[in-house]
């Protein structure tokens, strides 16, 4: 009988000193998992270098070629391309967007940083199409328009386009993108394109940009893997050649050269995925989550490691090089812990300090161990005696043992705290140690079962690139209305699995990774459905992918830098930058214009005010960051919005009111287009005016805090907006406005005749309602008929009943927060920022720090469009705050902080050691929490375990306090507390006016 033939992958992984390779027998049997061979060599400036290099090396311990399956190989060309701005590896894009009347006070290129912007910007059309969220169209495709667009992009010498659509990633019956992406390269032959539904997921502007630097790397990527594969012949090997993916799967040459984003992070990925598999080989060690960590010379990744194998993935949203995106990436923490991490002591508080700042590849020369001058984490560990074979042991025999206690301890503190905000729950889980320089971490770790070391760990990265697998990802919405959850789930599952077994996984290796369903607020009948399957390459295919046009090749023209057009700005991208707030006292020495006691709102002033809605927005209203980079367009265009004290209006003026309504997956792919502006402007033709002298926020947190700036700005109705709002804060409901408050009708009279309007053909008008809580009702109903956004106009009130009903000042208070936390970060006093934001906010008779600590619990569902849960924080334990860091916080706390919420935090209970609890806050105060490490406010829905947090509390304006309605209707009781009476914070203080502090500089 004859023997198995082997089955062996060579795997290789770039860091930014050493690259790696290993050579793996993955045959079935004993042998499986064996590593027949290991390199590291150092990382070239030529990258593909350094890989022929490591790939050599193995190639001679194995002493053959043969029965190698694939060469998987794990790169930083792509990444390092974009981070180093570098123009000969980068292309100009144009963006063919298909948005109908929607997105376009949100242009591509909107939220990319100035000098990205001006290295990638080409034209942009903003063209008839784009599908509603239950997939029926926007508007449909009007060829004309892209062949118009076609020309100008061939006049502009643009060889990269990319075709972004609303709600792309759930259009499986119309192909808006493709139909255009066909258009265009009949139109354009050769061209590059870009599809954004095949990059990234829900979320248009981030897929959006997601696919923009992925269409500028598109030249450059070909080049890079063909040269791959040059390599691979140059070496005799006949396999075909892989990327390694930011998921752990591969991805063929062909799918590199066109998806080159895919693999950006891949090394973190890599380092987990191999420390899975070399923990599978250990006996009696099974599946199951566990903390990675990967020390490196210079720094430490922490990631989790789920049971199916594979990495847990970030954030929906998260940024690279300043540019937010939406595409799949390893959940890591970077710190700067490593074996070069320079230590020290402080003469005065003999304090030990390790890191950040590291001699990193140079340790071979300047470590203490090494014969060097430079006591660096390596040489503490081998002064310990727990490291050998590591450089002469003699040269460190003088540390003194103050240092060595001192060192170790601040590494296990510093690892400790990072991996216990890396855990999913306070349950023990093992972690996984990785890297070279993993002789750092101790053998014991709080909130640890067990620390584990695996041979052959030092190059785990390259043997994640060996094992990587092919996958199959549907992320789309689903009817739901007519069959159960369960069997729509199990048949998007079915369609993930057939998708990778298409792309070449092998179909008894395949099984579900993932498998999620998320609600959507305010629509019944229809979830989002995200499932991921994977299983390992078969190996009689290469991974397929829908637009492979054949074998890559490059153009006459592809390295030629001196072809490229002459970069032509877009007068946004070209106009005056606002100035960098590079120090405390640029923030501190900044001053908001003040002309005749109207405030021109600039960049600076948009940006703080931004980050002040959303912490006054209680961890609901939605992020202001859409509504706040349409604004920052305009101003960058010349267009000016303006903020006036309420004092500036006169007794008899009509104030308009209103802003958006609806649901936040919907906003964030159908961004907002004129439905405000024309809903406005309907209403104030019904009732027979031009328009109103005034403008006022229907609530100041969350995105509605804004949103009027956008229609009171020069570029629409020129109108000034006050400094105030109805609502002081965010609610969930309309007849939660202090307008209604004073308004004691009952059937919301104030807040009627309304007009919501779609902004794209439809408008409803109300006029009656038996019960305030009705007009809401009334108004969601329409809402989803609408495409579950709509703009929302309310009938403009006389200056002297806003007098009594408006919360002065609150735009002012939104700026102030946001400096305040601007200041904090420029400061490194995050751990200060309690104090700091108490201070902006009035003092501590009206607002108080009420908590700080970690969360350890969170609990949500979706109920009549509503996001119901809670989140309980835990304070951190005393090991976790190092008494000797000027950081530290001001207050310890002690047990837990419990904050049910219906989408906004609702109230804080405060639970001791001793189990005794306590009302802390209760609405209409309010309640925000902050994440304690970066002082940005968090939504509910960004709520998860392991966040360190801080939450502020302050006291609401009377118009909610000082009367019973107002306490009805903003209470505990509004939400069903009725057995929680509401108890003041503290004393009301009255923010103060930005127009007044500066009028008197202008």
């Amino acid at each position: 009988m004859s023997s198995v033939q082997s089955i062996l992958r060579l795997g290789v992984d770039v860091g930014g000193t050493n690259t790696d390779a290993v050579l793996l027998d993955l045959s079935e049997g004993s042998r499986r998992g064996q590593v027949l061979a290991s390199a590291k060599r150092l990382t070239t400036a030529d990258v593909t270098l350094g890989i022929q290099n490591a790939i050599e090396s193995v190639l001679t311990q194995a002493q053959s070629k043969s029965n190698i399956q694939a060469l998987c190989i794990g790169t930083t060309h792509f990444v390092n391309a974009l981070v180093e701005r570098d123009p000969r590896r980068l292309d100009r894009v144009a963006v063919i967007r298909l948005c109908g009347p929607f997105t376009h006070g949100t242009p591509p290129f909107v939220g990319f940083p100035h000098e990205l912007r001006e290295l990638l910007e080409g034209p942009h059309f903003l063209l008839s199409g784009g599908l509603q969220i239950d997939g029926s169209e926007i508007a449909s495709i009007v060829v004309a328009q892209v062949e118009s667009a076609c020309d100008e992009i061939n006049r502009q010498g643009i060889h990269a386009v990319v075709v972004s659509s609303v709600f792309a990633p759930i259009d499986f019956e119309i192909q808006q993108e493709k139909t255009v992406a066909a258009i265009v390269r009949k139109r354009l032959p050769g061209i590059d394109i870009v599809c954004s539904k095949d990059v990234a997921a829900i979320g248009l502007l981030e897929r959006e940009n997601a696919s923009i630097l992925n269409a500028a790397l598109l030249r450059y990527a070909k080049k890079t893997v063909i040269g791959f594969e040059k390599a691979a012949q140059a070496l005799e090997l006949k396999c075909p050649v892989f990327i390694t993916s930011n998921d752990g799967t591969l991805l063929s040459c062909p799918q590199a050269a066109r998806l080159p984003i895919r693999t950006f992070s891949s090394g973190p990925t890599n380092s987990m995925r191999g420390a899975a598999f070399l923990a599978a080989l250990e006996s009696g060690i099974s599946k199951q989550s566990a903390l990675v960590v990967d020390i490196g010379g210079t720094t430490t990744d922490i990631g989790m490691l789920l049971p199916s194998g594979f990495p847990r993935q970030a954030a929906a949203h998260h940024e690279f090089c300043g540019v937010l995106l939406n595409f799949s990436m390893p959940h890591v923490t970077s710190i700067g812990l490593g074996g070069g991490s320079i230590i020290r002591k402080d003469p005065i508080t003999n304090k030990v300090t390790v890191g950040p700042d590291s001699v990193g590849h140079r340790i071979a020369s300047e470590s203490l161990v090494f014969g060097g001058s430079t006591l660096t984490a390596t040489d503490v560990v081998v002064a310990a005696g727990r490291a050998s074979n590591i450089g002469d042991e003699s040269l460190v025999s003088e540390i003194s043992q103050s240092i060595i206690e001192g060192a170790q301890s601040a590494i296990k503190k510093m690892l400790q705290n990072y991996l216990d905000a890396m855990k999913t729950s306070s349950q023990d889980i093992p972690v996984y140690l990785v890297g070279g320089g993993s002789i750092l971490a101790p053998d014991v770790l709080t909130g640890i079962s067990r620390v584990h070391r695996f041979p052959h760990f030092d190059v785990a990265n390259a043997v994640g690139a060996a094992i990587a697998q092919i996958s199959g990802i549907i992320d789309s919405f689903e009817d739901t209305s007519t069959t159960p959850i369960v069997q729509v789930r199990a048949d998007v599952e079915a369609r993930a699995i057939a998708q990778a077994i298409a792309s070449g996984a092998d179909p008894h290796r395949v099984a579900i990774v993932e498998s999620e369903v998320i609600p959507i607020a305010y629509t019944t009948g229809r979830c989002r459905f995200y499932v991921k399957a994977a299983g390992d390459w078969s190996g009689l295919t290469s991974p397929s992918w829908t637009e492979v046009d054949g074998p890559l090749r490059l153009e006459a023209s592809t390295g030629e830098t001196a072809s490229r057009p002459q970069m032509v700005a877009s007068a946004a991208a070209s106009a005056a930058v606002a100035p960098v707030m590079r120090t405390a006292s640029d923030i501190l020495e900044y001053e908001p214009r003040i002309e005749g006691r109207e405030w021109l709102l600039s960049e600076i002033d948009l940006e703080w005010i931004a980050d002040g809605c959303y912490v006054l927005g209680c961890g609901g209203g939605g992020s202001p960051l859409h509504t706040f980079l349409e604004l920052r367009e305009l101003v960058r265009s010349g267009d000016t919005a303006r903020v006036i004290d309420f004092s500036s209006v006169a007794s008899n003026a009509l104030v308009g009111w209103g802003g958006s309504m609806g649901s936040p997956e919907v906003s964030s792919e159908r961004l907002l287009g004129n439905e405000y502006q024309e809903a406005s402007m309907e209403l104030w033709s019904l009732i027979g005016i031009a328009k109103p002298e005034a403008l006022c926020g229907l609530e100041i947190g969350g995105a509605n805090g804004m949103i009027n700036m956008i229609l009171g700005s020069t570029k629409y109705s020129d109108i000034p907006c006050l400094d105030g709002d109805f609502m002081g804060r965010a609610y969930p409901t309309f007849e939660q406005t202090t307008v209604n408050v004073y308004d004691d009708s009952g059937t919301g009279a104030k807040m009627l005749p309304n007009v919501i309007s779609s902004g794209d053909g439809s408008s409803v008008i109300m006029k009656k309602a038996k019960r305030d809580i009705d007009i809401d009702a009334c108004l969601r109903a329409v809402c989803v008929v609408m495409g579950t956004h709509v703009g929302l106009a309310s009938c403009p009130l006389k200056a002297d009943y806003v007098d009594s009903v408006m919360i002065k000042n609150t735009v002012s208070l939104s700026w102030r927060i946001g400096r305040a936390i601007a200041l904090a970060r420029k400061q490194s006093s995050l751990s200060q920022i309690g104090p700091i934001l108490v201070d902006a906010v009035g003092g501590s008779n009206s607002a108080k720090v009420l908590f700080m600590g970690k969360i350890s619990d969170v609990r949500r569902r979706l109920f009549k469009g509503h996001t119901l849960g809670e989140v309980v924080i835990t304070a951190l334990a005393v090991d976790d705050v190092d008494d000797d860091d000027p950081n530290r916080p001001v207050e310890r706390f002690t047990g837990t902080l419990t904050i049910p919420f219906k989408n906004e935090n609702l109230y804080a209970e405060h639970t001791a050691d001793d189990a005794i609890t306590t009302m802390v806050a209760t609405v209409p105060d309010l309640i925000a929490v902050l994440d304690a490490q970066n002082g940005s406010a968090l939504g509910t829905p960004e709520y998860k375990y392991g966040l360190r947090v801080l939450v502020l509390g302050i006291t609401a304006a009377p118009q909610w306090t000082s009367s019973e309605r107002g306490i009805a209707l903003g209470g505990p009781s509004a939400f069903g507390f009725t057995h929680i009476p509401y108890k003041p914070l503290g004393k009301y203080s009255q923010p103060r006016s930005v127009i007044e502090e500066y009028a008197r500089n202008s």
